[in-house]
């Protein structure tokens, strides 16, 4: 009877490491994710959601992940108290999308894994070491850079022809990277037969001074910048173009589906579904560091036909026929 006794001991003693590891694997992990924008606006909520549903599909539902999120309104005290909370609270992996929500997190941690969405120049500014070998606890998926420029230059003089002196509004705050791309950007501009200047904004008052001096230039233009900032403000921004009837061309297509000219860039919703699988290997174990950063993989056009028609504009076949998506 002992000795039955003792090799039935010997085997719930064996089977001890993988209860254990069974209870371990049952864990809920947690997520942090921490928006420049505001809650309710309708580009974080479909970035939210593609989260989920990604996430979902890689098999993390809510029995065994939870999601805690922030939304600093494009604030960027907010973003410094959120980011701050969250990494208090010893999450598994951060989501930072957005260059703000980014650089504050990284002053908060260096040893929470983060992954980053929608951010331009991640090597530029310091985020990690290259992009191939990124080191450290951040890694993620790259938004513009600087060519980036040029596309916008030339899809404006595209649709507006006559344009030749454009401005480019940006926060530098939220988007410190455009005077880097703007040095960069010289030689290119006299191959477009475009002049390219850069006018910073800090508030309203200050959006307004630089959309009227633009529609004010003989064949001006414009380019809203896709940061937080101008994001937040871009009803103000499409409500000036129009009233001064002056080409304008933003990153973010929603600015487009909100009566903007037109529209160029990486499609958001894309980068941060892309996002998931970095969140779901780091939830597996992978170190962030080793995790190269990704360029965006698709890229969308939208033309607003009703906008082109009231500033007076013909929009080319060739142009339409490129379109994502046009609307009447």
């Amino acid at each position: 009877m002992k000795r039955r006794e003792f090799i039935a001991g010997l085997g719930g003693a064996a089977a001890w490491p993988i209860v254990a590891r069974a209870q371990q694997g049952d864990r809920v992990q947690r997520v942090g994710f921490l928006h420049a924008l505001a809650e309710s606006d309708p580009a974080v909520e479909a970035r939210v959601a593609v989260l989920r549903e990604e996430l979902a599909r890689l098999g993390w539902t809510e029995r065994n992940v939870r999601i805690e999120q922030r939304f600093a309104k494009g604030d960027s005290d907010q973003m410094q108290a959120y980011a701050g909370e969250l990494v208090g609270s010893s999450p598994d992996v951060i989501v930072a999308s957005s260059t703000p929500a980014l650089a504050a997190l990284r002053q908060a941690t260096r040893a929470i894994p983060i992954i980053f969405c929608v951010v331009s120049d991640p090597a530029g500014q310091g985020f990690v070491a290259s992009l191939g070998r990124p080191g450290g606890n951040i890694t993620g998926f790259s938004f513009v850079d600087f060519p980036m420029l040029g596309k916008w230059v030339e899809t404006l003089k595209e649709i507006a022809p006559n344009v030749k002196r454009i401005t480019l509004v940006f926060n530098p705050q939220t988007a410190p990277y455009y005077p880097v791309f703007l040095r960069d950007f010289v030689e290119t501009a006299a191959t477009l037969a475009a002049g390219l200047s850069a006018t910073p904004v800090h508030d309203e008052a200050e959006i307004e001074a630089a959309v009227s001096a633009s529609a004010r230039e003989p064949d001006g233009g414009l380019i809203a910048a896709p940061d937080p900032f101008i994001n937040s403000h871009r009803a103000l921004i499409v409500g000036l173009a129009e009233r001064h009837r002056l080409p304008a061309i933003y990153g973010f297509q929603h600015f487009v589906k909100e009566g903007g000219l037109i529209s160029y860039g990486p499609d958001t919703v894309d980068i941060v579904r892309r996002s998931a699988s970095y969140v779901d290997r780091v939830l597996r174990g992978e170190k962030p560091g080793e995790l190269p950063v990704q360029a965006p993989a698709k890229y969308e056009l939208l033309i607003n036909l009703k906008t082109a028609k009231a500033f007076g504009l013909t929009v080319p076949t060739v142009l339409r026929v490129r379109a994502n998506e046009v609307i009447e």
